[in-house]
């Protein structure tokens, strides 16, 4: 029976330990829930296993004492039946007594074994909420990590990758503004350049045609 415990125990060991591999590189958390989702069943499962242990264990107690009282009560018998000269009824309850005997002797063997069986049992169940516990403040931890690592992530976003491509386009922006700047004020020279050589070119030809004029009347 010891063996058949056993091979639930590593059976559920193997089979979690199966699970979390496949999942635990694509999310740690989601794949630790999952782990102690599993791991809780199966601790109620040995923890009814252990119940069942318990009442086997009860059940060979109370057979061995029938027994012993049975044994005892038919050993009695045959020393009467023996001294009242009732040879063939001594001989009856003797083979009785024996067979009592022997039935609480093995009885009292399964007893003890499963006594043993019990408590291998409830030490691996109390290793199991063990590793529940730790399962569950491994998961605080790494909880608590993630936290931190998307915290990090939200103040980078405003920090450092994001804040520098907004500070790029806000150089951009402000050199659009420069040499949008530098076009009008160069194209309003240029304008007003124009402007001023047509009119000083239209002074000196009115200058000169007046010139002209004053000439003929001389």
């Amino acid at each position: 029976m010891t063996n058949v415990f056993t091979r639930i125990f590593d059976s559920i060991e193997s089979d979690i330990h199966s699970l979390l591999d496949k999942k635990e590189g694509k999310n740690p958390i989601q794949a630790l829930n999952h782990y102690l989702r599993q791991s809780e069943k199966e601790t109620e499962k040995v923890k009814s296993l252990i119940e069942r242990q318990h009442q086997l264990k009860e059940e060979f107690t109370v057979e061995r004492k029938e027994a012993d009282n049975m044994a005892d009560k038919r050993k009695q018998q045959a020393e009467i039946a023996e001294k009242a000269g009732e040879t063939e009824l001594a001989a009856f309850a003797l083979k009785e007594f024996e067979e009592y005997a022997a039935r609480a002797e093995r009885l009292t063997l399964n007893e003890i074994e499963a006594m043993k069986q019990l408590e291998s049992l409830e030490k691996r169940y109390e290793e199991m909420r063990y590793k529940l516990k730790e399962m569950r403040l491994k998961r605080m931890e790494l909880m608590g990590k993630e936290n931190v690592a998307r915290a990090r992530y939200e103040m980078d976003k405003l920090t450092g990758s994001s804040f520098n491509k907004s500070s790029l386009k806000f150089s951009e922006m402000e050199r659009y503004i420069e040499d949008l700047e530098f076009k009008v004020t160069n194209d309003y020279n240029h304008h007003t350049l124009d402007s001023k050589i047509a009119r000083l070119e239209k002074e000196m030809a009115d200058n000169e045609n007046e010139d002209e004029q004053n000439e003929k009347v001389i």
